[in-house]
C-alpha cells in the first residue's frame, strides 16, 4: 500500500470513529450517555417528585412480588439450585437471580420503554441489601434506575427488538441500579454504560420461545452490567459516544434511532410516571383480555368447553403478533414457557373456566387440565383497527417514539404493520414534555358465544394496572393485592407505605421479611 493510500485510509478510519462534538457548559465535549451520567449522579431523594417517589414504592413492591412468583415456579427452584437463594452474601449474584427471578413469567411491570424493574428495582434491592442503604436511597436508586434505562430503551424502541426481546434495557438498569446504590462517581458511570453497552445482547427467538433460555433473559445482560461496574471502577474506559455513534449502539439496534430521547426533559420528564403494574402474568394484550374474561365469569358463571360454540377475542395488531409467534410453539401441557406466556387462548379459557388467572395455571396440575385446552382451542384472535390506533395514541409501549421520530418512523411501522398500519397510525402529533398523564392502551374485548344461542361481551382499553387514572389512583393498592396474592408477608404490605423513612437496619429486615418466610 502506498505511503498516499495508507494516509488516506487512517484519515478515513479516524474520521468514522471521532465522535460528534457537543459543546457542554463548560467546554467538555457532551454526549447524551455522559449528560445522562452526570443527571443521574447527582440525581438525590429531593430532586423527585413525591407522586415518583411513591410510584417507585409500588414498583419495589409489585416486583417482589413477581419474584416470589418465580421462586415458587418449578423452574425457579432449578435457577436457585444453580446460581443460590437471591439473599445470599454476594450482591452482584443476587442481582442477576433477583431479575431472573422476577421476569420469566412476564409478570414484571414495564415503563415507556422497556420492562425495566427486572433490573431497575432488582439491583437497588441486592445492593440495599448489602451496602445497607435507607429506604428513600433505595427508592431514588430505584427511580435513576428506571429513567436511565427507559431513556435508553426508548432511544431503540423503534427497531427489531421489543418488549422483553429487549434485554437492553437491562445494562442500563443493572448500571443505573448499582452504581446509585455505590454513590459512584458521574465519570464511572459513563464508563460502565459504555462498558456495558459495548457487546450488547440480542436473543434469538428459537431459544426464547421454545427453551428454558427466558430464564436468562436478565439474568445474562444484569451480570454483564456488574461486571462492566467492576471495570469502570478500576479504571476501565467506555466508548462515551457509543449509543449515538454511526458503529455504536443505535447503529445495530434501531430501526429509527432517537438519541434525543437519552437526555430529553431529565429532571421534569419522569419515565417511572409511565410505569404499568403487572397483575396477571403474560405477554401483550394478554392483561385486557384476561380481565375481560374475569368480567363475564363473574357475570355468567364458570364455563365448561361444552357450553361454549366460540371464543373471540379481538386486539391490538401488538397482541397479535406475539401472539402469533407464540402459537407456533404451544400445543398442550407441554409447551415450552416462553411461548406460552405470550399465548392468550389458554389464559382466556382459564379464567373463562376459573375466574382467575395466576402463575400457578403454569405448572401441573393445572396446566395438564384437558378441559382447559379444550376451551382454548375455541378461542379465535381477531384485529381491531381502533384499538391499534389507541395502542399508539397511547405513550407506551410505542406511541410516544412514534412521535418523537415523525415521519421517520415510517420504515419502522411499515416493517411491523405494513402500509395498512401507516394509514392507521397517520399523524399523532408532536412528542410529550411531561408524562405524569400516561396512558398504555394495550386493550381488548372478548366474546364469548355460547351453545345456547346467548352472546357475552366485555372489553377494556387500558387493563387493570396499565397506566392511566385508574392506576395513577389505586396504584398501592393494586401492588398490595398482587403481593399478598403471591403469599407475601402482611406486615410487609402494611408497611411498604412507610419504606421512604425506613432507616437501613429497618431496610434490610422489611427485605428480609418480604423473602425469607
Amino acid at each position: 500500500m502506498s505511503a498516499i493510500l495508507a494516509e488516506r485510509v487512517a484519515r478515513t478510519l479516524c474520521e468514522q470513529w471521532e465522535p460528534p462534538r457537543v459543546t457542554g457548559p463548560r467546554g467538555t465535549t457532551d454526549t447524551p450517555l455522559r449528560e445522562l451520567s452526570r443527571w443521574a449522579a447527582r440525581l438525590r431523594p429531593q430532586d423527585v417528585p413525591c407522586r415518583v417517589l411513591k410510584l417507585a414504592a409500588s414498583q419495589v413492591l409489585s416486583q417482589i412480588a413477581s419474584i416470589r412468583a418465580g421462586l415458587a415456579h418449578p423452574l425457579g427452584r432449578k435457577l436457585v439450585a444453580a446460581f443460590g437463594h437471591p439473599m445470599q452474601r454476594d450482591p452482584r449474584t443476587a442481582a442477576g437471580v433477583f431479575a431472573a427471578l422476577g421476569s420469566w413469567l412476564n409478570l414484571d411491570d414495564t415503563a415507556y420503554a422497556g420492562h425495566l424493574s427486572n433490573s431497575t428495582v432488582a439491583v437497588p434491592l441486592a445492593f440495599a441489601y448489602a451496602r445497607k442503604l435507607d429506604g428513600l436511597s433505595l427508592l431514588t436508586a430505584v427511580v435513576a434506575a428506571n429513567e436511565c434505562a427507559a431513556r435508553i430503551t426508548a432511544s431503540a424502541t423503534l427497531g427489531p427488538l421489543r418488549g422483553q426481546s429487549a434485554v437492553h434495557t437491562h445494562l442500563a438498569g443493572a448500571v443505573a441500579g448499582r452504581l446509585h446504590s455505590d454513590r459512584a462517581p458521574a465519570h464511572q458511570w459513563e464508563n460502565a454504560f459504555g462498558l456495558a453497552f459495548a457487546m450488547p445482547n440480542w436473543p434469538l427467538m428459537r431459544a426464547f420461545l421454545a427453551s428454558d433460555a427466558r430464564l436468562f433473559n436478565t439474568f445474562t445482560p444484569v451480570r454483564t452490567a456488574m461486571d462492566a461496574c467492576d471495570a469502570a471502577a478500576a479504571g476501565l474506559r467506555g466508548a462515551p459516544d457509543i449509543i449515538e455513534h454511526q458503529d455504536g449502539f443505535l447503529a445495530r439496534f434501531a430501526t429509527v434511532p432517537l438519541p434525543q430521547a437519552v437526555a430529553k426533559g431529565l429532571g421534569s420528564r419522569w419515565h417511572t410516571d409511565t410505569l404499568s403494574f403487572k397483575m396477571h402474568p403474560g405477554g401483550p394484550g394478554i392483561d385486557a383480555a384476561v380481565d375481560c374474561a374475569s368480567e363475564i365469569h363473574r357475570a355468567i358463571g364458570p364455563l365448561r368447553p361444552r357450553d361454549v360454540a366460540e371464543i373471540v377475542v379481538e386486539a391490538s395488531l401488538y397482541t397479535l403478533f406475539a401472539g402469533e409467534r407464540a402459537a407456533q410453539y404451544v400445543n398442550g401441557p407441554g409447551s415450552p414457557l416462553g411461548a406460552l406466556v405470550l399465548d392468550v387462548p389458554y389464559p382466556v379459557a382459564t379464567t373463562l373456566m376459573t375466574g382467575e388467572f395466576s402463575v400457578d395455571d403454569f405448572s401441573s396440575p393445572r396446566l395438564d387440565d384437558p378441559g382447559r385446552w379444550e376451551l382454548a382451542r375455541r378461542v379465535r384472535l381477531e384485529h381491531d383497527t381502533s384499538m391499534t390506533r389507541e395502542l399508539f395514541l397511547s405513550d407506551a409501549p410505542f406511541g410516544e417514539a412514534v412521535r418523537e421520530a415523525g415521519p421517520e418512523a415510517v420504515p419502522w411501522l411499515r416493517g411491523f404493520g405494513g402500509d395498512e398500519l401507516v394509514d392507521l397510525v397517520g399523524n399523532l402529533g408532536a412528542a410529550g414534555q411531561d408524562f405524569s398523564r400516561s396512558t398504555k392502551a394495550t386493550g381488548a374485548r372478548v366474546t364469548v358465544r355460547l351453545t345456547d344461542g346467548r352472546t357475552v361481551t366485555r372489553g377494556r382499553l387500558i387493563p387493570v394496572g396499565a397506566a392511566g387514572p385508574d392506576t395513577r389512583s389505586r396504584h398501592s393498592e393494586m401492588v398490595r393485592e398482587k403481593f399478598l396474592a403471591v403469599g407475601g408477608s402482611q406486615q410487609v404490605a402494611d408497611t411498604v407505605g412507610a419504606l421512604h423513612r425506613m432507616r437501613p437496619r429497618g431496610v434490610r429486615r422489611w427485605i428480609e421479611a418480604a423473602f425469607l418466610d
